[in-house]
């Protein structure tokens, strides 16, 4: 049978992706030694992350101010580490709490200054992204997360402020095309479009950092890990190198007008099949559905059980929605083949026709 795999992360990777990467298990580029076996400081190991920083920066066509870090600790640590690095004790960063990632993010950065929550959608259970807010000039930053991968909604504009914008796009890097210049630092967990768990990318503009007036450790200190090159410490080797396979069918594929046009694609058959089908409801402002998680519900319990064993009987991997929110939930990141979409929505209109 074949799976459709729709798991929010660590989610799809392209197939090739898959078969280089296990060949490399086995002899890495032909020099005889697994990928997992080489020392991080090794002209080959050297060669794969500077190729791949150089493919964020090509791919994201980044101006000379920035630069590309390969870090652990996924996105969940830079909730901590940005703050750490850009808030002091007696500033404030504003904050948007448009979901669960979010209201973490801003639980941690009231460790280390004042948050201010400029614009939330919580009073609606995050069904939307707020629109027409202020941030103040005083703020340090303005902190998002351009797309909700629980709640399933999404950023398609970004806030005009005077202030740096630091965002968590953990789940749609590298899916459309946008002048990634604005923004002073973004952060991305690999394992939903750029790879496979246990890397985190870090894109920063230089000059937002060394402003703090606080003592930070060496491991937590951006300065440092771009001082090493990413190899202060032994970064996650076979993560990063499936990143950059992963880089590398991005830009062979199409680069980014490609990916967006794909997820575009994916993403109306998918609304439009839902929007159709009286059974399904999908509460998320039309206007802010996110192009990567969709996420929608059949009210009768009951039923939405049976669909999601229905899913499984046919090789539907990780509908079954976010274990806070329940619902189904379909996700459509860059490896996903538009024919796995047409498969669900084949079965959601079979299934809804059945049970009306």
């Amino acid at each position: 049978m074949k799976k459709h795999n729709f798991n929010s992360g660590p989610s799809i990777l392209p197939q090739e992706v898959l078969q280089q990467a296990a060949e490399a298990i086995l002899n890495f580029n032909g020099i005889g030694l697994s990928i997992l076996e080489i020392g991080h400081r090794t002209s080959w190991f050297v060669d794969v992350i500077e190729e791949a920083k150089s493919l964020v920066k090509e791919l994201m066509q980044l101006n000379d101010g920035y630069e590309v870090l390969f870090l652990h600790g996924g996105a969940t640590t830079q909730f901590m580490q940005v703050p750490m690095n850009l808030l002091d004790d007696s500033s404030t960063a504003a904050y948007c709490d448009n979901g669960i990632w979010g209201s973490k993010a801003i639980k941690e950065a009231g460790l280390f200054g004042q948050v201010n929550i400029v614009a939330s959608s919580k009073d609606k259970g995050y069904t939307y992204i707020p629109k027409d807010f202020i941030v103040p000039a005083t703020n340090s930053y303005l902190h998002i997360t351009t797309n909700n991968t629980v709640e399933g909604t999404q950023w398609h504009s970004f806030p005009q402020t005077e202030v740096p914008i630091v965002a968590d796009m953990s789940s749609d890097i590298f899916s459309r095309e946008m002048d990634f210049n604005r923004f002073a630092l973004i952060y991305a967990g690999a394992q939903k479009n750029m790879g496979a768990a246990g890397v985190n990318l870090m894109v920063i503009r230089k000059d937002v950092l060394g402003k703090v007036q606080r003592k930070i450790p060496a491991i937590m200190d951006y300065r440092n890990h771009i001082e090493a090159g990413s190899l202060l410490n032994t970064p996650p080797v076979f993560a990063i190198y499936v990143a950059l396979l992963t880089l590398r069918w991005i830009k062979k594929e199409g680069g980014l007008k490609e990916m967006e046009r794909r997820a575009n694609e994916k993403s109306n058959l998918l609304y439009s099949t839902i929007d159709s089908l009286p059974l399904f409801k999908c509460p998320i402002a039309k206007e802010d559905r996110s192009k990567m998680n969709a996420v929608f519900f059949i009210e009768d319990e009951t039923l939405q059980n049976r669909f999601l064993d229905e899913c499984k009987a046919h090789g539907m991997i990780g509908v079954k929605g976010y274990r806070t929110m329940g619902g189904i939930r379909v996700s459509m990141y860059n490896a996903l083949p538009l024919e796995s979409v047409q498969a669900f929505c084949n079965l959601a209109t079979a299934f809804n026709n059945a049970n009306q």
